[in-house]
């Protein structure tokens, strides 16, 4: 069968072998504990803990799928769910962002759990063990796959949910896992193309906790129908032509979906990591710039004017929010609400988006006093494949006619641009993230296993699920 150009190309991809360069494997080394630290903070958080288990309670698994931080053993289905949500829970995870933004890292969520079940059942079987290197080169892959639709395709501007990107990625890598042929990877990405959902709960008047648990069901769902898949479930070839009913006919008024450039390793070489702070990314250098600012404005709030802030046009279109926020996953998503606390605490973490935070008067007092402008210039770079920036300048007026410096920010600390200066941060928020959840032995040998490259690369992925697991009482 000939399917459309756009999913023969993925599955060619998604089965042949891949040889990544130093950059890309030791970035995939960083996204990797960089996910697991933020899913063992998300069970920090119980809006996050409650969606987590098997749904029939007492349910069984032999070789079950293990969800990190807990003691749930589920099939690879619902532990992707769990996973995933997990991850993608507090919004600090890595993130993509070009014609469509997104977090590549929610693929964890998909490639975990498949990858602790094969290496299981492997282990029983006395097989060749599935390596944390396998999990690396499939991280690679999902990545690549998502961010390169990402780069001319802005699924966002009709409607639909970036985690449609996270089906398509996850199902062709976790079908490839399984020992998916050609043909099947085709037919499981097919179907990917045809689960499109609305981004509703991602806006207001309807911003909900769906946007936390929406990846981990992108996840779940790749997974269940990478399985069907395996089985021999039937594709659909034109997919993305069809006329009429086709996805590009259906949501894309007609226009190609297309693939940028070739696929190989560019995504995860120059993804964007989340290190200071949990916030939408549009908003990092907001919210960096709003922190510089701090000292000089905290003990003057009563004569602040107005405060402006210059951003670029996704930030504008999608986190420009005004009036009332209603939920921690409303104030996440408000360039204003950051900014503010950023001035006001000088730092910026999970908890600032809880009901108890944000019951803080100063919050909406400076929130009604800001200006949102796009700078053109920002937004040129933001799109330009040789920069993908992501600046705002924050300025803060007073009543006296006097004004802080605009202290303008392009590149944000989890930049490519920034790696020397980043990782070492990075690597200190994981240390954090971890002993918010596992007693100090524990931790020690999880960033002794974690260290090297090398010596992570040939550990069974079974061994290393087991090293963020809770101990025996």
């Amino acid at each position: 069968m000939q399917f459309d150009d756009v999913i023969e190309s993925i599955a060619d991809y998604a089965v042949r072998p891949l040889s990544p360069g130093d950059e890309a494997v030791e970035t995939a080394r960083l996204t990797l504990i960089d996910s697991l630290g933020c899913a063992l903070l998300a069970l920090n958080y119980p809006a996050c803990t409650k969606l987590l288990g098997p749904y029939v309670e007492g349910t069984e698994v032999p070789a079950g799928s293990r969800v990190p931080g807990t003691d749930f053993v589920l099939d690879p289905v619902k532990a992707a769910f769990d996973i995933g949500a997990c991850i993608r829970w507090l919004d600090f995870n890595d993130t993509w962002l070009a014609a469509e933004w997104g977090h590549p890292s929610d693929n964890y969520g998909a490639i975990l759990s498949v990858a602790d079940h094969l290496g299981q059942q492997r282990r029983l079987r006395d097989d060749a063990p599935i390596t944390v290197g396998d999990v690396l080169e499939a991280a690679i892959k999902a990545y690549e796959i998502q961010g390169v639709l990402a780069l001319d395709n802005s699924f966002n501007r009709v409607g639909i949910d970036h985690v449609l990107l996270v089906k398509i990625a996850s199902m062709a890598v976790v079908a490839s896992m399984m020992g998916a042929t050609r043909e099947q990877v085709a037919n499981a990405v097919s179907n990917a193309w045809l689960e499109a959902t609305l981004r509703t709960y991602r806006h207001a008047p309807n911003t909900g906790s769906r946007k936390s648990w929406a990846a981990g069901d992108a996840c779940s769902r790749a997974v269940q129908l990478a399985h069907m898949a395996m089985r021999g479930e039937m594709g659909y070839a034109s997919a993305l032509t069809a006329s009429n009913w086709g996805f590009q006919d259906t949501w894309f008024g007609g226009n190609e979906v297309t693939i940028a450039q070739p696929l190989g390793s560019y995504v995860m070489e120059n993804i964007l990591f989340k290190i200071s702070f949990p916030a939408e990314f549009h908003a990092q250098t907001a919210v960096e710039a709003a922190i510089a600012l701090h000292l000089e404005v905290a003990n003057r709030l009563d004569e602040i004017n107005s405060v402006t802030i210059t951003t670029q046009e996704p930030a504008v279109r999608i986190i420009d929010k005004t009036g009332p926020l209603t939920n921690p996953a409303d104030r996440d998503h408000c360039i204003q609400y950051m900014t503010a606390i950023g001035l006001l605490k000088g730092g910026l973490t999970a908890a600032d988006y809880e009901d108890d935070a944000a019951s803080d008067p100063r919050i909406d007092e400076l929130r009604s006093k800001m200006v949102v402008t796009e700078d053109r210039r920002y937004t040129e770079e933001y799109l330009d494949p040789a920069k993908r920036s992501i600046g705002n300048a924050v300025q803060v007026h007073f009543a006296d006619g006097t004004s802080t410096e605009k202290v303008e920010v392009e590149y944000p600390i989890g930049h490519r641009r920034r790696r020397d200066e980043g990782v070492p941060l990075l690597l200190q928020k994981f240390e954090d993230n971890l002993r918010s959840r596992l007693p100090e032995r524990q931790v020690e040998r999880v960033l002794a296993a974690v260290e090297h490259t090398a010596s992570l690369h040939e550990m069974p992925i079974d061994r290393f699920i087991e090293l963020f697991l809770p101990e025996p009482a």
